[in-house]
């Protein structure tokens, strides 16, 4: 039985928010039970925290849910000091429908295992050899069994699903689990396309990993029996927020440090992913501009690429940052009509969050 709704409302003012244009600025408010740090994503997660940690203790459980013949591998797949993004969607998104319950838990330990299976599938798509400062799967065990692991990870996520007593919570993630596959096979069909656009990019990202953002609030908000029009909100602030955390990761990809990030960087460009940057570039060329850039993407010249990126007048990087703060603005507009909570504000922090990641890419003097 679910364990009763944890009370995040806060007695406090919501103040009028700073624009999330502003470089590195971030809306905070003070709160005397709380010593947390007052950045994004710390303020954020402490919303939550002990039920992320459950969270991140259940993942680790699943692992007797398989074949001791291949727990080894299931235990390194799930062994992840990610960020927990969509489980963090989903506990916020309860907490701002009227509260968290186990339910949410559950249902985050399942979006988090699916986002899981999409890592071990890319990294064999991109050959990575990296992740969060290890070696990927791929990287020690080869390509077969990583893609069947994969497998299973998505199968386990949606078997768990079946759990729910409302059958629509597991349609809902089947059909998002099938997107996500659809999303990344586009993708891979539409590899060194140059003819790719910036609308069927958006239409691919918003497919491969908006989908499970959208899911993961929509259904902490369904867990609640909230109104239709919550529901919808909530919905709607997902998929932007995953949109633009996409966009995030596709730009760090060409102006990103490995050293920083812990994986394996320039794997789109070499695996001819046209992505927005690289898109905005060749939108803003000159005929002969773009015949030059093309080669160079063709041949995967990251390196020259990256230069591109910031000077090519106006910056093709600058342009994609804008763009990913043009969706994180439209996502908290979608969080207008809830009443305000503590959650509800950690909402619009994860948004700052990203938002500040974003700005982070722009070069210094944009």
């Amino acid at each position: 039985m679910a364990s009763p709704a944890l009370n995040l409302a806060s007695s406090f003012d919501i103040k009028k928010r700073p624009s999330i244009l502003e470089p590195m600025r971030v809306s905070v408010r003070s709160t005397p039970a709380r010593s947390v740090p007052a950045t994004p994503l710390t303020r954020v997660t402490a919303a939550v925290q002990p039920q992320l940690d459950e969270v991140s203790a259940r993942i680790t459980q699943q692992v007797t849910a398989f074949d001791p013949a291949i727990e080894g591998y299931v235990t390194y797949a799930l062994d992840s000091n990610g960020k927990k993004l969509r489980p963090l969607v989903t506990l916020l998104a309860g907490g701002a429908s009227g509260g968290v319950t186990n339910a949410h838990v559950d249902l985050a330990v399942i979006v988090e295992l699916i986002h899981l299976a999409t890592l071990v599938h890319d990294d064999i798509m991109d050959e990575a050899e990296r992740r969060r400062d290890q070696p990927t799967l791929n990287a020690r065990w080869g390509n077969a069994l990583s893609v069947l692991l994969g497998d299973s990870l998505f199968a386990h996520a949606v078997d768990l699903s079946t759990q729910f007593d409302d059958a629509e919570i597991s349609r809902a993630i089947a059909r998002a689990t099938r997107d996500v596959c659809t999303g990344e096979i586009i993708q891979t069909q539409r590899r060194f396309d140059l003819h790719l656009g910036i609308e069927e990019y958006l239409r691919i990202i918003e497919l491969k990993t908006a989908t499970l953002f959208a899911v993961a609030a929509e259904l902490g908000a369904k867990l609640n029996n909230a109104c239709a029009s919550h529901i919808a909100a909530l919905k709607n602030f997902g998929r932007y927020l995953g949109t633009a955390y996409q966009i995030y990761d596709d730009c760090v990809d060409l102006a990103g440090r490995e050293s920083v990030t812990g994986k394996t960087l320039g794997t789109d460009l070499r695996m001819g992913k046209l992505t927005l940057p690289m898109l905005q570039l060749l939108q803003n060329a000159s005929a002969i501009e773009k015949e030059r850039y093309c080669q160079l993407i063709l041949e995967g010249d990251s390196a020259s690429v990256r230069v591109l990126l910031q000077t090519s007048g106006i910056g093709a990087m600058e342009q994609s940052v804008a763009v990913g703060i043009e969706r994180l603005q439209t996502a908290q507009s979608q969080l207008d009509e809830l009443a305000p909570s503590y959650s509800l504000e950690a909402l619009h922090l994860l948004a700052d969050g990203v938002a500040a990641m974003l700005q982070s890419l722009r070069a210094p003097n944009a």
